[in-house]
């Protein structure tokens, strides 16, 4: 099907895709620079909480508000997506953007023993990094004046990036389930006249057991995106 859609496209002349009005581009161009300078602001808050301390230990209360605050407003994506301005799946961009923000806030935040974690580190760095370079793609992609090194940047790093933050968040959620089970964090226990139960530790041990199928998915998408995007540079070169 998609062979015979590919050769269908290519007898007719290519509809030119239709992209944001120019005041919905003016905005995306602001938020995608916020974005990018609020990440930068976490990165340079790492870097000198840690030659400030000589230690990579506890990291992570020195940039936990713009962490939040800059991690939340990326809820602000999904909208766009419902609008119709950022040509994305709501479903995929939702699912992205909730499990970051529900580690922020339902475990990160909530659970107050995990913060020391060294795995929380873990995942910050490769968010951090990650979005920096995804902000700064979105931005200059939007001015069509994308530098290659950015492009390769957005179709390579997260080679490394991506494992190393799912590691991070999934080491982080182990740490926090005997903290959740014993304080029963946002549990709800019968009777109750709603007569309605949730248990947030069997949730927690359901949404790490979420990450086996969905993890190899989006890390081959993008292995699939790579080969489309960067391929034709690196045919190139082999030529060369």
């Amino acid at each position: 099907i998609a062979g015979t859609s590919k050769a269908a496209h290519s007898d007719v002349a290519p509809k030119k895709k239709k992209g944001p009005g120019a005041l919905a581009t003016a905005y995306l161009v602001i938020y995608n620079v916020v974005m990018t300078a609020g990440w930068l602001v976490i990165a340079v808050g790492l870097v000198r909480a840690y030659l400030a301390r000589g230690s990579y230990h506890g990291l992570y209360y020195s940039i936990e508000k713009p962490l939040k605050f800059f991690q939340t407003g990326a809820i602000l994506e999904i909208l766009h997506c419902a609008v119709g301005i950022v040509p994305s799946s709501v479903v995929l961009t939702g699912f992205q953007v909730m499990s970051r923000v529900f580690l922020t806030w339902a475990v990160t935040h909530s659970v107050r023993e995990v913060q020391s974690e060294d795995s929380v580190l873990l995942f910050v760095t490769a968010w951090t990094v990650t979005e920096i370079i995804r902000y700064s793609f979105y931005t200059f992609s939007l001015l069509n004046h994308l530098p290659y090194l950015i492009k390769w940047a957005r179709y390579t790093f997260f080679i490394v990036l991506y494992p190393m933050g799912v590691t991070g968040e999934l080491l982080t959620i182990y740490a926090a389930l005997p903290y959740v089970q014993k304080t029963g964090l946002y549990s709800v226990t019968l009777p109750n006249k709603y007569n309605f139960s949730f248990d947030y530790h069997t949730f927690l041990i359901l949404t790490m057991i979420s990450y086996i199928p969905l993890f190899p998915q989006l890390y081959f998408h993008m292995m699939r995106q790579r080969k489309k995007v960067l391929g034709h540079v690196e045919d190139y070169s082999k030529v060369e």
